[in-house]
């Protein structure tokens, strides 16, 4: 089995771009032609968000190493969110997509590596690649993750600096010693150096937001060996120039996620009138093609070859 992110890194020079499509399944945004029927009777909307999810991964999979479907709309559907869930996955692996499953677990002994087993283990149903996971439980959390993820060769990313405005309420506190998400940062390094593979990078990643690019900068020095998942990019308000810093000088180290930006991208003011909802996938493409052009002109991304 090939370390993850070597995998990862192998997977970003083949598409010579490091994006990663976020999949947020939203009824109110959906296409008109798939947002049919009962919006209140979950399988119907279950399907729909199936549907959806595998045609933008149609779309994205020539173009881009991987995907990221958040667990939490699917779950909101039941029991047959969670079908539709495991269909997208294995849909995605179908097309030679890295899946990233966005869960945010955190939890305590045996819970914990219940968790941990569960989504990333040999036996699991899901069988992600690597999945995100919250450490505000202390690093007895993080060991069961790290334990299977090494078992299997799959990936962790760790919360260290989010990309949402009120993350600063606990991950920017000052302790003596200095800021919360830079104690966090301390430790996934530690782990990170712990689980290195052969380019570099350690099993142990790190969620860091686009949106605070001082913060992303100063982390990316001080976690050499962490690879980055980076959100925020596009309708949260993060640029390429903002997301620059997150990478290596051969381009490496970092994924940017966009989902909406992307994936409902038919209804920004300059796809909407172009391509409209009946054309919406062509607007996927093009979306997806245009963040790529801009993180290979303004990052290091454009060394990728």
């Amino acid at each position: 089995m090939q370390h993850f992110t070597d995998e990862l890194a192998q997977a970003v020079e083949q598409r010579g771009n490091p994006v990663i499509v976020g999949l947020d399944p939203r009824w109110q945004l959906l296409p008109v032609s798939l947002a049919q029927g009962d919006s209140n009777d979950l399988n119907v909307r279950a399907a729909a968000y199936e549907k959806f999810c595998c045609e933008v991964i149609d779309v994205v999979a020539p173009l881009v190493p991987a995907v990221k479907p958040q667990s939490a709309f699917f779950e909101a559907c039941g029991p047959a969110g969670s079908t539709a869930l495991y269909n997208v996955m294995a849909h995605a692996r179908d097309k030679g997509l890295l899946v990233v499953l966005d869960v945010k677990r955190g939890d305590i002994g045996s819970t914990a590596e219940a968790y941990a087993d569960g989504m990333l283990g040999r036996e699991s149903a899901w069988g992600a690649d690597a999945v995100t996971v919250s450490p505000y439980l202390g690093d007895d959390s993080l060991h069961p993750f790290v334990e299977i993820a090494q078992q299997r060769a799959a990936g962790l990313f760790v919360l260290v600096k989010t990309s949402n405005p009120g993350s600063g309420t606990l991950q920017d506190q000052t302790l003596a010693t200095g800021p919360v998400y830079r104690h966090v940062a301390d430790l996934v390094e530690r782990l990170a150096e712990q689980t290195l593979g052969q380019r570099g990078y350690g099993s142990v990643g790190a969620v860091v937001g686009a949106t605070y690019p001082a913060q992303l900068a100063e982390l990316r020095s001080a976690m050499p060996h962490t690879w980055f998942l980076v959100p925020g990019f596009g309708s949260q308000g993060g640029t390429a120039q903002d997301v620059a810093a997150a990478f290596d000088q051969r381009g490496l180290g970092a994924v940017v996620n966009s989902s909406r930006g992307i994936i409902f991208a038919h209804r920004r003011d300059e796809y909407r009138d172009r391509f409209g909802e009946p054309r919406w996938q062509e607007a996927v493409d093009a979306s997806t093609r245009e963040m790529i052009a801009q993180l290979r002109a303004e990052t290091p991304a454009g060394n990728l070859g």
